[in-house]
């Protein structure tokens, strides 16, 4: 009876190995089933990305299936929030999620922070699909009122992010686009269409950013495509810090007497990292502010 016991006991022990190592190896084959699928999945690089526009974005590209990098400049405890909230989206389908979605801290407004910002995403993730290239800055001044618009900080401030951030960003990025074939989309303005806006500098350096994309659209060709989405007055944060007299002169210049939305610029910016013939590029998302 003691010799039947314990050679029942020594099967129970190999039984009992033999599922722990069948667990171990189911294990591994899940992780290397993820890491493959991790490889082939596109990634997206989003700047100035825990708020406003900037995550309504992100959320269309994760909605899309693409693994994303938010940028941001100060806030860390609200790009947190937005991580966790795009993990959240996808645990329901996905194993483990820990490795999606990641939050970077950079000055768009520092060339050698851009830099670092596009190496720690391509360490982090192994490749880059899409940058969407969302900083900008302004100062509330008066648009008519030509002495409000002769600061030469605003001026600085205003080429340095809405011109040459953009510049710095794809020319850091552009080897891994190559690679990818992919698409770099900026965030303009319909003050670089139609002259107005929160001030003089912001209107100049936005129409120069917008002949920046077509200049790199050419330089870039054929491997990687550059667009821009020109957005009105969004009702973000920020669109909301303009006096509410100057909302309510926008909302009725508006031939569609509404705002855009932030949600539409965001389907935009994804058509364009979906396309493969658009390059060089403006879409126009104004509710016919500048018709």
């Amino acid at each position: 009876g003691e010799e039947r016991a314990a050679s029942i006991h020594h099967h129970r022990l190999l039984l009992g190995a033999e599922y722990s190592r069948t667990d171990q190896l189911s294990h591994v084959l899940a992780q290397h089933d993820q890491s493959l699928i991790m490889a082939h999945q596109k990634v997206a690089l989003v700047t100035a990305g825990s708020a406003g526009l900037g995550a309504c974005i992100a959320k269309a590209l994760v909605r899309d299936g693409m693994r994303v990098v938010i940028n941001y400049s100060s806030n860390t405890s609200r790009a947190d929030a937005l991580i966790a909230e795009l993990q959240n989206s996808v645990k329901e389908s996905e194993t483990n999620t820990s490795d999606y979605f990641i939050a970077v801290k950079a000055d768009m407004g520092d060339r050698d922070s851009v830099k670092r910002l596009v190496e720690e995403t391509y360490q982090k993730m192994g490749r880059i699909d899409v940058v969407v290239s969302n900083a900008g800055w302004t100062k509330m001044r008066d648009f008519l009122n030509l002495d409000d618009g002769v600061y030469e900080e605003d001026w600085d401030r205003c080429f340095q992010i809405n011109v040459k951030s953009h510049l710095w960003l794809f020319h850091a990025a552009r080897p891994y686009l190559h690679e990818t074939e992919g698409a770099f989309v900026t965030t303009a303005s319909v003050a670089g269409i139609k002259p107005s806006g929160s001030s003089l500098p912001y209107a100049v350096t936005k129409a120069a950013q917008i002949h920046l994309v077509k200049s790199l659209a050419v330089i870039a060709a054929p491997k990687i495509r550059v667009n821009a989405v020109a957005p009105g007055v969004l009702l973000t944060e920020w669109g909301l810090s303009f006096p509410e007299e100057k909302l309510k002169a926008v909302k009725e210049q508006n031939r569609l007497k509404r705002f855009a939305t932030v949600e539409d610029v965001a389907r935009q910016v994804l058509t364009f990292a979906q396309s493969s013939s658009m390059t060089g590029q403006v879409a126009i998302i104004d509710a016919g502010f500048s018709l």
